[in-house]
C-alpha cells in the first residue's frame, strides 16, 4: 500500500484550549488509485492533506508513505520524503516569477535527482506548453500557469500526488480541462492521487471519495 493513514488525530491551540480538527481518521491509497477528499469548510480536509504531505505532524496516529512512517520523522526527514515520493499541487500556482516556464517545469526535479530533457519535452507537449517555454508566469493565463504547476510536480515523477483545490482559481470550463489533463497524466505515471475539493462534480471524476465531517470519516 503506497499510503496508509491510521487513526490520525490533530488539534490546534486556541485561547480556550486545544481545538480538535481530526479525530481518528483512517484510510489507504495504492498506486494508480485516485481519491477525492471532500467535506464542509472546517472539516479538516486541508489539515489532513498537509499531514500526509509531511508539512505538519499529527498529534497521534500513523501516516506511512511508501512504507515510511512520516509521522515519526523530524522536519528534515519529512522534507526528504517529499523530495523523493510526494508531489504537491495547490490552488495558488506558486510559480517562481523570475524563472521561465521551462525553468519552472524543471525546478523541483532538480532539487532531487534531476529530470531528463525527454521527460520535460513529453510534459510540455502533453500540457500544451511547448510553445510557451520561454515565457514568464506573468505572461500566462491562469489555466496555463496551473498546467505549469502540474508539470513541475510531475517532472519529479512522485509516487503520490496531493492536490488542494487545484482548480479553485480557474473558471469552471478551464478547471474541468485542467483536471482531466492532470488525471490523464497521473494515470500514465501510475502514481496515486489524493485531491481536496469542495465540488461533488469534480470529486465524481475520481475513483473514490472520502468525506470528512467534523474531523471524522462520515
Amino acid at each position: 500500500m503506497l499510503l496508509s493513514v491510521s487513526d490520525v488525530h490533530k488539534s490546534f491551540a486556541s485561547a480556550d484550549g486545544p481545538v480538535p480538527v481530526l479525530r481518528g481518521v483512517s484510510f489507504t491509497l495504492d498506486h494508480g488509485q485516485t481519491l477525492a477528499l471532500t467535506g464542509e469548510s472546517g472539516s479538516g480536509k486541508s489539515t489532513l492533506l498537509h499531514l500526509v504531505a509531511g508539512l505538519d505532524a499529527p498529534d497521534d496516529g500513523r501516516i506511512e508513505v511508501a512504507g515510511k512512517d512520516i509521522a515519526g520523522l523530524d522536519d528534515a526527514g519529512r522534507a526528504a520524503v517529499r523530495r523523493r515520493d510526494v508531489g504537491l499541487v495547490f490552488q495558488q500556482f506558486n510559480l517562481i516569477p523570475s524563472l521561465t516556464v521551462a525553468q519552472n517545469l524543471s525546478f523541483h526535479a532538480r532539487l532531487g535527482e534531476g529530470v531528463s530533457p525527454e521527460r520535460l519535452d513529453y510534459l510540455a507537449q502533453r500540457l500544451g506548453l511547448a510553445d510557451l517555454l520561454a515565457r514568464y508566469p506573468e505572461q500566462l493565463s491562469g489555466g496555463q500557469q496551473q498546467r505549469v504547476a502540474i508539470g513541475r510536480t510531475l517532472a519529479a515523477e512522485p509516487r503520490l500526488i496531493l492536490a488542494d483545490e487545484p482548480t479553485g482559481n480557474l473558471d469552471e470550463g478551464t478547471g474541468d480541462d485542467v483536471l482531466s489533463l492532470m488525471l490523464e497524466l497521473v494515470a500514465d505515471s501510475g502514481a496515486a492521487f489524493l485531491m481536496v475539493t469542495h465540488s461533488d462534480r469534480l470529486a465524481g471524476q475520481l475513483d473514490a471519495r472520502l468525506h470528512l465531517r467534523a474531523g471524522q470519516v462520515a
